[in-house]
């Protein structure tokens, strides 16, 4: 039998310390795919960014408005194909006042022809054009808040008070993840009349303006344009790729992101100290054990290998249960619920396959790293003064 394959062994030679243990470590590595997920999920927005999408806003900020005549000439610019001006509405169902979801007011046909992953069946897209309270809903957000087609709901303003009434003309899929299926798109006419009889000042214009390009290599050049246009306007752009845009939003938040990044760190690095502290304790308690090994002829460095195989095991033991219950419990569990409920912000929660990979490696890696000082120590053991120790 070789030595290592003995060190595996004396995991079971106290089985209830040794399940505690790898129970600790199997929670350390879920919580570190549980982070490493929900990271990988909110730059997702980034990673499946449309490469032939360019977003204007204004150059201040993006919760200034851009005058809704900008929309025509940024068609014009050579490279745009075809432009989409976008609102947030920012609005919720009084039956489910807890459900967050995105409500934007769109201009139907540039809106379906710049996001053309954007799927809904054609008689449900001709009701829609057709119906100037018609709204197309996502089927994410749809299942979640029982609506179907042809049902009438009623959404409370927020930022525009007061008790809109929609009908459901359509529900969309999407062939990408570049698209969150738990936003609600209605008419940017509907909202603009609203605001011509009561705000007038703030109608005719628009949140921002999405573009679709000719030629995705061009997107700097193409939104370097856009910009220059509007240079010598009173209200000035900023363009950039979709990519770019969604790396901007993402950038205000890159705190939380880097905070997350520090906690699954010391998450591993509190596994290693307690895989470490189970181990030094065998080492203490088979001081004798060792001794007789040693004086019967095996060498330190055979200590050694057995403290470490030891270790190796009870962190790959740990690390599989974590790998094991990762799927059912983040994947299934935590990932459906996020998709439902927080759809703007983790559209598509999956677990990166890489992920399950430098989990599990790290729970072996770290399992040696902690065995590093037990088996010195073990190596080093006095065979006469370990013969005298009882226990």
């Amino acid at each position: 039998m070789r030595l290592s394959a003995i060190g595996v062994r004396n995991v079971l030679r106290n089985r209830f310390r040794t399940v505690l243990t790898a129970l600790g470590v199997a929670v350390a590595i879920l919580a570190f795919v549980m982070l490493r997920t929900i990271l990988s999920a909110w730059t997702a927005a980034v990673d499946h960014a449309a490469k032939d999408r360019v977003g204007t806003r204004h150059k201040v900020s993006m919760i200034l408005p851009l005058p809704g005549r900008y929309v025509a000439e940024v068609e014009q610019i050579p490279g745009v194909e075809k432009a989409a001006p976008a609102s947030w509405f920012g609005a919720k169902d009084p039956k489910h006042e807890q459900e967050f979801f995105a409500t934007i007011a769109v201009e139907a046909d540039s809106f379906l022809s710049v996001y053309d992953e954007v799927k809904v069946a054609p008689d449900a897209r001709e009701a829609w054009m057709q119906n100037r309270r018609g709204a197309l809903v996502g089927d994410v957000l749809a299942k979640k808040l029982g609506w179907k087609v042809g049902d009438r709901v009623t959404l409370q303003g927020t930022i525009y008070p007061g008790d809109w009434e929609f009908e459901i003309s359509g529900i969309y899929t999407a062939t990408r993840r570049s698209i969150d299926r738990s936003t609600f798109w209605f008419h940017y006419d509907y909202l603009n009349e609203w605001l011509k009889d009561r705000t007038p000042a703030q109608a005719d214009q628009v949140g921002w303006i999405v573009s679709r390009i000719d030629d995705p290599s061009q997107a700097a050049a193409i939104s370097k344009r856009i910009d220059q246009h509007f240079d010598s306007r009173d209200v000035q752009t900023l363009s950039m790729s979709e990519r770019a845009l969604n790396t901007s939003f993402l950038g205000m938040i890159s705190a939380i992101l880097s905070a997350l990044d520090i906690v699954s760190v010391v998450i591993l690095l509190i596994m290693t100290l307690i895989l470490g502290n189970t181990i030094a304790m065998g080492v203490r308690e088979r001081t004798n054990e060792y001794g007789v090994l040693r004086a019967i002829g095996f060498l330190p460095k055979h200590l050694a290998l057995f403290v470490l195989g030891e270790s190796i095991a009870i962190g790959a033991i740990g690390g599989l249960l974590g790998v094991l219950a990762a799927y059912p419990l983040i994947e299934q569990g935590l990932g459906r619920f996020l998709e439902e409920n927080m759809g703007g912000f983790f559209p598509y929660v999956r677990i990166p396959p890489t992920t399950i990979g430098v989990a599990f490696g790290l729970a072996l890696l770290l399992g040696a790293l902690a065995a590093g000082f037990p088996a010195y120590r073990a190596s080093k053991l006095d065979i006469v003064d370990s013969l005298r120790k009882v226990g």
